[in-house]
């Protein structure tokens, strides 16, 4: 009678959870009994580890062979358990000595051959095993995505023989390659060549330098989209603890990690079709949705009334928590969504509301479709008019690109708010407003005042409060004056809209 224990990581959301595959060789008929709140693949991994161990040149066990994936308390499911399996057998066999699976983890899906396949949800697993400073043996085709976890130790590799040789001492597996970043991909999208809007970019440098929610309105073909999409070019690059997270989240959902822009922040675009499911993330299994995808980056949600009013109303909450809780019969999960929200619409189903195809009333039933807790979380609403003009090009400036200037701007503004509380001012608490704000006494009665006319909610009053206060970073000020409210009581353009509308 022999047993084994054996190291390996589970995947539960963004975390990894430590697993012990336990491995007891009996004598009796012979049998392979998998238990530990294993799903189907899970218990599938009998057949691949007995292939894989088979065609590597090794023995397999005629005996009854029981296999315990502790602790039995958090769902096991994927293929990630194979190679901890098959080494446990072999130490249980004889093949492999108890010591050498000592402080060493191990994970990866067998293919029949005994070649290693890659597995979803890495870079979790290696945050974990460092964080642990245990050594961690992983299927090679994820060395580049492993390398961003860059202060684990690693050890890749391509089939069940090498780890075999390695746990043996016969033939050390080579390290993990060290993470290189590609700088040469700057953007080098400006603005210059998109006419007027003003105020516009105006809003957007504002949103870029205290990362707050926008929301575009205007008439179609006014450049909201292209607006957007020049977001990232203003917004400063990720430390790598929020990249590591973004890289996690994207690692759990199997999609490829572009390590050439680790550190640069990304924007998710999902179609207005998008259910809610969508956007928060679910299944059996929950995987993350768009609004996780988006973490630490921009969710960009265009033509905002035609998504469901059930999808947008699930954005409530992440925006005001900065995750997301997904909960199934059989798992729940836990993802990070600190993302912010730009959003662009129309104001009337048919474009304009200066077409004259529809009534102020079926207007405004098409506005109507944005609830008012979620344009509430929406800190900053521009107007994007329709131009006067046709021009075919933009003012000659001899100047450098207007955005580089603006960027400088935003990056100050961000450098500023980091010394100054550690965060941005959209994530900024209540009652910190007073402090950071130091308005006068006038003043504040004056945003009093507005807000009274205005019917603000206390939600909106606080966040005109951090936008204003953003305004004062970027004109590098220390404290709030009247100008800076009346300009951030000013971005409220489609509640405006709505109060013209309701008023015919």
């Amino acid at each position: 009678m022999s047993m084994a224990v054996v190291k390996t990581f589970a995947g539960q959301g963004v975390a990894a959870p430590e697993v012990s595959v336990e491995i007891h060789l009996a004598n009796g008929l012979p049998a392979f009994q998998l238990v530990g709140m294993a799903e189907t693949s899970v218990k599938e991994a009998r057949e691949r580890v007995r292939s894989a161990l088979i065609n590597s040149g090794f023995d397999f066990p005629a005996k009854r062979i029981t296999v315990n994936l502790a602790p039995a308390d958090i769902p096991k499911y994927g293929g990630r358990f194979d190679l901890p399996i098959a080494v446990g057998i072999l130490v249980a066999s004889g093949y492999l000595p108890d010591t050498s699976v000592l402080n060493i983890a191990f994970v990866g899906e067998l293919g029949l051959n005994g070649e290693i396949k890659p597995v979803s949800g890495l870079v979790p697993v290696l945050i974990a095993a460092a964080d642990d400073d245990t050594p961690l043996v992983f299927p090679g085709v994820n060395d580049v995505e492993a390398s961003l976890v860059s202060y684990a130790t690693r050890y890749p590799a391509f089939d069940l023989l090498s780890v075999y040789e390695h746990l043996a001492n016969n033939k050390k597996l080579n390290k993990g390659q060290p993470f290189s970043s590609c700088s040469s991909s700057t953007s080098s999208m400006g603005w210059d060549d998109i006419i007027g809007q003003t105020q516009a970019k105006r809003a957007l440098t504002i949103a870029a330098a205290g990362s707050h929610n926008l929301l575009m309105v205007g008439p179609q073909g006014t450049g909201k989209s292209l607006l957007a999409s020049r977001l990232l070019a203003l917004l400063p690059p990720m430390t790598e603890q929020e990249a590591l997270e973004v890289a996690s989240i994207h690692s759990v959902k199997g999609e490829n990690l572009n390590v050439e822009r680790f550190l640069k922040r990304h924007m998710r675009s999902p179609h207005h079709t998008s259910s809610a499911v969508a956007l928060t993330g679910g299944g059996s299994q929950p995987v993350p949705g768009e609004i996780s995808l988006a973490h630490n980056g921009v969710l960009f949600l265009d033509e905002l009334p035609e998504f469901g009013r059930r999808a947008l109303d699930v954005l409530r909450e992440p925006l005001e928590t900065g995750d997301v809780h997904i909960s199934r019969a059989m798992a729940s999960a836990t993802y990070p969504a600190n993302f912010q929200l730009i959003a662009a619409m129309n104001p009337s189903p048919t474009g304009d509301i200066d077409d004259n195809r529809l009534t102020p009333q079926q207007q405004l039933s098409y506005l109507n479709r944005l609830s008012g807790p979620l344009l509430d979380r929406i800190d900053i609403q521009v107007e994007v008019p329709r131009l006067a003009s046709y021009d075919l090009s933009p003012p000659v400036n001899s100047e450098s690109d207007s955005m580089l200037d603006a960027k400088d701007r935003v990056l100050r503004a961000r450098e500023v708010q980091l010394l100054r509380q550690g965060k941005p001012n959209a994530q900024l608490a209540a009652g910190e407003l007073a402090d950071l704000c130091q308005l006068t006494d006038s003043d504040l009665r004056f945003l009093q005042a507005a807000a009274k006319q205005l019917n603000l909610s206390m939600r909106v009053f606080h966040r005109t409060l951090k936008v204003a206060r953003t305004l004062a970073d970027l004109s590098e000020q220390p404290t709030v004056t009247r100008a800076h409210l009346a300009e951030a009581l000013g971005y409220r353009a489609l509640d405006t809209l709505i109060k013209q509308l309701s008023s015919q």
